[in-house]
């Protein structure tokens, strides 16, 4: 089904590369106008025109998620130029390796900003404007580590955890005012962040059911789920795209 979007407007953050990108490409291809948000500017140009180029409305916006001023302003710009926010996609994240004794300070905190705080900042400046809207859908992009221990990534792993909470606590709270509110814990995904760290990716490709990583396109489905009126009576849900990680 085409247009699956259509009418929407959708601010995806870490939309410069791996999954964020083809988020927003599959967005656009599926009728939203998309605003494109990152820290990477020159990449996030590069998918702006290539966007712009296949005919798409979109807003390119350097945005550090980890910032209230940023948020203030993208959520303004983009209502400025498109006239409504119906989606957000809180997908921007960063990972560190380091178990419990091996992290410092200063790495929990730049963790926890981006990945936790960046996406409270998300909810807490986009639910106006899909209050203005008349409602929303909020898309939470945490990890199949938010959902299961591993011994190690202890600030990662507390981020997406809190993720999950956070979720479901806006998602009671703004139920009431049609803006629905889920989260996706994608298993391994061949992403730049994943080849980052991939000589640990082997052992958890062989814990997967399914024995392979997942292309991010099978991650942007289900958010596009989540984003469209298909998934209307659904919110507070866990969605699990990990090849059957968590199952074992």
């Amino acid at each position: 089904m085409a247009g699956r979007l259509l009418g929407k407007v959708a601010i995806i953050t870490g939309a410069a590369q791996g999954q964020g990108a083809v988020e927003a490409r599959l967005f656009a291809a599926e009728g939203a106008a998309v605003v494109i948000a990152d820290i990477k500017e020159q990449e996030l140009k590069q998918v702006g025109k290539e966007l712009a180029d296949a005919g798409a409305a979109v807003l390119v916006r350097r945005l550090d998620v980890s910032q209230e001023n940023d948020w203030e302003d993208a959520v303004r710009e983009a209502e400025a130029t498109f006239g409504k926010v119906n989606v957000l996609v809180n997908n921007a994240g960063i990972f560190d390796i380091g178990g419990v004794e091996e992290t410092d300070l200063s790495t929990w905190n730049r963790i926890i900003s981006v990945n936790q705080t960046g996406v409270w900042l998300g909810m807490k400046h986009t639910v106006p404007a899909m209050r203005r809207a008349g409602g929303g859908s909020i898309v939470n992009i945490s990890s199949v580590f938010g959902l299961t221990g591993s011994g190690a990534a202890v600030a990662y792993q507390g981020s997406k955890g809190a993720v999950r909470l956070l979720t479901k606590t806006a998602c009671v709270q703004y139920g009431p005012e049609n803006i629905r509110v889920n989260a996706i814990y994608p298993g391994v995904i061949d992403t730049p962040m994943a080849r980052a760290v991939a000589k640990v990716l082997p052992p958890l490709i062989a814990a997967t059911p399914l024995r392979r990583q997942a292309q991010p396109e099978e991650v942007a489905y289900g958010a596009l789920f989540l984003a469209s009126d298909e998934a209307s009576f659904i919110t507070g849900a866990d969605l699990a795209i990990d090849g059957g990680y968590i199952v074992p």
